[in-house]
């Protein structure tokens, strides 16, 4: 065990506690920005399904029921513009965060292989190389990687920490280098839905991609669109031949979503008036922050998508970190998220409405 521990980085967020004991402090209590984890309820209807489903003695199937595959297969269809979509194009996964950690080993990644993601990037991509024992490589621009070693190739967008969007001309070029040297491309798009001055596009896309899924795997989660984190749901949609072997390995390895979530998810991907409905709350609650870090002497860079704002005061992270918890405000530190981001903060979206006007007003008192 220890052998395995030893390959991953020290867990980050344990070196934010201090900070949250500072903020924590505040007379009117702590207002936390730093994980962007969903507070508003889950919508009834979805609810319901868990709670019809509720009566499941049996083992659920790793592929997901024909009812789930149906509203994978609809919803790539409908939302991404994605064609000719089939069962065999999707995939149920357990939570998009495993599927990061444990793709790599999943695919027979190891010793030699490369795997490559953004300079700033969620760290669990790095996480995963480094489980399956492959090294790991951080790029601004994938098509000037060296190809040699490169098997698995991560993009982001709407990016995570820092809101930016890969346009739909990035991606293409992206796509087609990746094809010409035979690497995989998985694309992160659990922010897809949350474009706020950018229209992210799917990689599933016929104008990305040619009409072909050949090489190319798309990212979605529940999480963040239908406030279903509680709930571990996402999907994997893309190359058949990539996602066939998947499925057989996941089988082996017991990698089942609960059937009460598998029928959650066919009633969330069913409707989109819900989705509406916490879009308006997360644009409300980052107009007002925004303009409070603003007044606030921040620049924010980016942040066209996402449930963040990538926020800073040319200082160091920490030091932002440290004044904005003596305000009783905890935010993430872009160091989390590479070395390139230690100037930078990630402020996210993720709070209720009152707690975010407590924000603003500390902000701009």
């Amino acid at each position: 065990m220890s052998a395995v521990s030893d390959r991953l980085p020290a867990f980050p967020w344990d070196k934010l506690e201090p900070y949250k004991k500072t903020a924590a402090a505040h007379p009117d209590g702590i207002v936390d920005l730093s994980v962007g984890t969903p507070v508003d309820p889950v919508p009834e209807h979805i609810q319901k399904a868990l709670i019809d489903a509720a009566d499941s003695p049996g083992y659920p199937t790793v592929w997901g029921t024909p009812e789930l595959r149906d509203a994978l297969t609809r919803w790539v269809e409908h939302r991404l513009g994605a064609r000719e979509v089939t069962h065999r194009h999707v995939l149920p996964v357990v939570g998009s965060k495993e599927l990061v950690a444990w793709l790599p080993t999943q695919l027979g990644l190891g010793p030699g292989d490369q795997v490559a993601f953004p300079r700033l990037a969620y760290p669990t991509y790095e996480v995963g190389a480094r489980l399956a024992r492959a090294e790991h490589v951080a790029y601004d621009d994938p098509t000037e990687l060296d190809p040699t070693r490169l098997k698995l190739l991560w993009l982001n967008s709407p990016s995570n920490p820092t809101g930016r969007v890969l346009s739909k001309a990035e991606l293409t070029r992206i796509v087609a280098w990746a094809r010409e040297h035979g690497v995989l491309v998985l694309s992160d798009e659990c922010y897809i839905e949350l474009g706020w001055e950018a229209d992210p596009v799917s990689v599933l896309h016929p104008d990305v991609n040619g009409g072909s899924y050949d090489g190319i795997v798309a990212v979605h989660s529940l999480s963040k669109r239908s406030n279903l984190a509680g709930y571990r749901a996402a999907f994997l949609a893309g190359d058949p031949a990539v996602l066939g072997p998947l499925l057989q390995i996941r089988k082996h390895g017991g990698m089942m979503t609960p059937a009460p979530t598998q029928a959650a998810v066919v009633a969330a991907l069913g409707d989109d008036e819900h989705v509406r409905v916490q879009r308006e709350r997360y644009a409300a609650r980052r107009t007002a922050l925004r303009d409070a870090l603003l007044a606030h002497g921040f620049r924010i860079e980016h942040s066209e998508a996402s449930l963040y704002l990538w926020a800073t005061r040319d200082e160091s992270c920490w030091d932002t970190v440290a004044h904005l918890a003596d305000r009783g405000i905890l935010v993430a530190p872009g160091y989390f998220y590479g070395p390139a981001g230690d100037r930078f903060v990630r402020v996210a979206l993720t709070a209720t409405d009152e707690r975010v006007r407590a924000a603003v007003t500390r902000l701009t008192a």
